[in-house]
């Protein structure tokens, strides 16, 4: 399978002006995050505005303040089944309105209203602050779910690259009994996840470089994320290596073809599905990295968000 073309063009037109906003490594997390907003700008595209959006904060252990908007569908009546949705960027870059568009699509194209989670970034906060983070908006949902008019008991976990990291640990730590007060989710959704980065596999080398994501982009997340090397044999950084995983939700994972991260997400399905966990795999073979934030590139992104919207409609039935 060959790269799609509009992505093919979008990419050598970046080579071609010497645009670098998206080699992170070779500049500091705070110029990389200005890189980052910027691309975001860049690539808007007209998401649906028709939804009611409002902005929520949960506290934290440490009593600090964690931001979260909640997109609901406007003019249903409730209560709406919710997708937590944490947002990528290597546990480093991204926010709420960096990914404000992936969260609009899936709220517009399901009857599901979605609560993204604006988690603290590294190097300033370190794993496990982004699990943390994630943990704590799962228990603020299960005292003020109802109150907001999101039925918990028809939940998924959801989020890509880092973020996808982040829902698929909390999956693996709700099936251990870790949330009491939520019901266990009904999905995981994974789009290009991060599954172990404690070692380099095939597709790191393939598409090292040129692919908008690039592997030593990956090595330089990981060392901001991690405090030592140990952290990234952790499960909870590297998920590939969490054992056992039996009675977690089933998943819905959508991998890219031309990702340094393909490899071990295709491991990470087989890891899943070794243990007796339902997993159905999206492999979208002429897509890079990143893809759900491309439909300013390609319409064909459109059929993307329909095929996940449908699964993930389906599965909060």
């Amino acid at each position: 399978m060959s790269l799609h073309p509009e992505i093919s063009a979008f990419l050598d037109l970046a080579e071609e002006s010497g645009n670098d906003d998206n080699v992170f490594h070779l500049t500091t997390p705070e110029r990389a995050r200005d890189l980052f907003q910027r691309s975001t700008e860049r690539m808007h595209w007209a998401a649906p505005r028709a939804l009611d959006v409002q902005e929520l904060s949960a506290t934290t252990r440490s009593g600090g303040t964690l931001p979260l908007r909640l997109y609901r569908p406007q003019g249903e009546a409730g209560p709406y089944p919710v997708l937590v949705y944490f947002h990528g960027g290597g546990f480093v870059l991204g926010s709420l309105d960096s990914h404000d568009g992936v969260c609009r699509e899936f709220a517009a194209r399901t009857p599901c209203a979605v609560l993204a989670v604006g988690y603290r970034l590294a190097p300033e906060h370190p794993f496990p602050a982004a699990i943390e983070d994630g943990e704590d908006s799962l228990a603020w949902l299960a005292i003020q779910g109802e109150a907001l008019g999101l039925d918990c008991g028809r939940l998924a976990l959801g989020g890509d690259s880092a973020g996808a990291t982040v829902a698929t640990v909390l999956a693996i730590l709700a099936a251990r009994g870790g949330f009491p007060g939520l019901p266990a989710p009904r999905l995981q959704l994974l789009c290009y996840p991060v599954t172990d980065a404690s070692r380099r596999t095939e597709s790191m080398e393939l598409f090292a470089e040129g692919y908008l994501l690039e592997s030593e982009t990956l090595e330089w997340f990981y060392g901001l994320y991690a405090r030592s090397a140990e952290d990234r044999l952790d499960w909870r950084f590297s998920p590939l290596r969490a054992a056992p995983v039996q009675g977690v939700a089933p998943a819905l994972v959508a991998l890219a073809g031309f990702d340094p991260l393909l490899d071990e997400g295709r491991a990470y399905v087989d890891h899943l599905r070794w243990q007796g966990v339902p997993v159905s795999l999206r492999e979208y073979s002429a897509f890079t990295h990143d893809f759900l934030r491309m439909r300013l590139v390609t319409a064909d992104i459109d059929a993307i968000y329909s095929d996940l919207c449908g699964a993930l409609a389906q599965a909060l039935a």
